[in-house]
């Protein structure tokens, strides 16, 4: 069968969800069925989720979980998080009791500015270049007055427009580094506009200029692109106590013995690329499952953590820890470039039910809720590991997962529960205990 297609994006949603169930499924019509099953009952609310994406056929579907007992500043929040694994929600909510009676979370703002870049190739020195920036900027920031006007009135707009020289690494290549401050948007489409008409501006300025002749005159845009990379837009989060006042952990173990455990395995995360990774992945479970809750771009937050990770020349943990006179101190310094305002944050209607949740924050607040999220997140994983291990607690949580992949009944799935109270979960264990479980009630039915 031909499997190739013209013309699939200009088919109604009807169309195209016949055309691929009865090219690649086996069941067409169950198939069209299930799809149209999740769709959002309300045609108003579905036209508007059609909207973000193209070529959408049906809706995809992710639990919507809270944690509760966040303690931020002294306010208590109750965070929606949007994920699918096992064990992360609960591992959120239970950091969060944990330092909600240790004085909770304390949050920053260290900045809030976010980059763009004109990236153009130039066959002059920089030297003349430079020499003109003060008119440059002039021209360039006249031209946008009608693009940052709003923005401007909101305490926003452009705040710095940096010449860098690349042409040692590529020839003729230079960057106008743009620093922007977008208040309780994320700004992508505002800074990617002013970007843009800085670069036609900065061509016709060079062209006009009597300072510059011959090739001079040339100067090619290559491209007007917003940075993901934003170390100038950044929270901090910590956590603290006396070490006394920790308590006591599984198999007895003091807080003496956990604060230096935990503070040693935050040190091979720093070490260890191949540990930091896995450590931050950890801290993005709740990072991103509160930025999509949120209607927020987990991509891109994710894009930049991971830069600022390796900043320094070698990628690290992104949370530290430190011991000190008696008092464990445990914070993340994150870059988050996040809105509150625009884009689906005010379009998808449960990105504004999780705004509505958390008391409609600013983006600065929002700020250090994500990031609270993402340190508790941390906490509990390493609180984890340095003390039972990490699959107990895990696969705790996933043995839901395991019983419903086996289609037990809700008979079978309340004994297997009690069961693995006290018993290590693995898939093979679960099913080996379910099957122990029919063929007794076989036998019983039998007799």
């Amino acid at each position: 069968m031909n499997k190739r297609i013209s013309g699939f994006s200009k088919l109604n949603k009807a169309g195209k969800i016949k055309w691929i169930v009865k090219t690649f499924y086996k069941d067409p019509e169950a198939v069209m069925n299930e799809l149209m099953s999740y769709w959002h009952s309300n045609e108003a609310e579905q036209k508007i989720i059609d909207g973000f994406s193209e070529n959408t056929i049906s809706n995809f579907i992710l639990p919507y979980g809270v944690a509760p007992n966040f303690m931020i500043n002294d306010k208590v929040y109750c965070v929606p998080m949007v994920i699918e694994e096992s064990s992360v929600v609960a591992a959120a909510s239970s950091a969060a009791k944990f330092w909600a009676d240790r004085g909770g979370f304390k949050a920053q703002i260290l900045g809030t500015r976010k980059i763009g870049q004109l990236h153009f190739k130039w066959p002059g020195k920089a030297l003349k270049l430079r020499a003109r920036m003060d008119d440059i900027r002039e021209r360039l920031l006249n031209d946008v007055a009608d693009i940052t006007r709003n923005m401007e009135k909101r305490g926003g707009g452009v705040r710095e427009i940096e010449l860098i020289d690349f042409t040692q690494k590529m020839d003729s290549y230079y960057q106008l580094r743009v620093s922007f401050e977008t208040c309780d948007s994320m700004g992508a489409n505002f800074i990617n506009s002013v970007l843009e008409q800085f670069g036609q501006s900065l061509q016709s300025f060079v062209l006009e200029d009597a300072t510059f002749e011959g090739d001079e005159k040339d100067l090619e845009i290559i491209m007007a692109i917003l940075s993901n990379f934003t170390p100038q837009c950044m929270v901090r989060v910590e956590a603290s106590c006396p070490i006394k006042d920790l308590g006591t952990f599984p198999n007895n173990m003091s807080g003496e013995t956990f604060a230096r455990k935990f503070h040693d395995a935050i040190q091979i995360a720093h070490i260890d690329p191949y540990r930091a990774t896995t450590h931050n992945k950890g801290i993005f479970n709740g990072i991103d499952a509160v930025v999509l809750a949120t209607g927020n771009d987990f991509r891109a937050i994710e894009a930049c953590g991971h830069t600022y990770a390796a900043h320094e020349g070698r990628y690290r943990s992104l949370s530290h820890c430190s011991i000190h006179d008696g008092i464990f101190k445990f914070w993340i310094d994150l870059p988050l470039a996040i809105g509150t305002v625009g884009g689906l944050t005010s379009l998808h209607p449960m990105a504004k039910r999780s705004l509505e949740l958390l008391e409609n924050p600013s983006a600065e607040e929002l700020m250090q809720i994500i990031a609270a999220t993402g340190l508790a997140q941390n906490f509990a994983a390493v609180r984890s590991l340095v003390t039972t291990g990490i699959q107990q607690g895990h696969m705790k949580m996933h043995l839901m997962n395991i019983i419903n992949n086996l289609q037990a009944t809700d008979e079978e799935t309340d004994a297997l529960i009690a069961h693995f109270e006290s018993e290590t979960v693995s898939f093979s264990a679960v099913r080996t205990k379910l099957e122990d479980i029919r063929q007794s009630k076989n036998r019983r039915i039998n007799q």
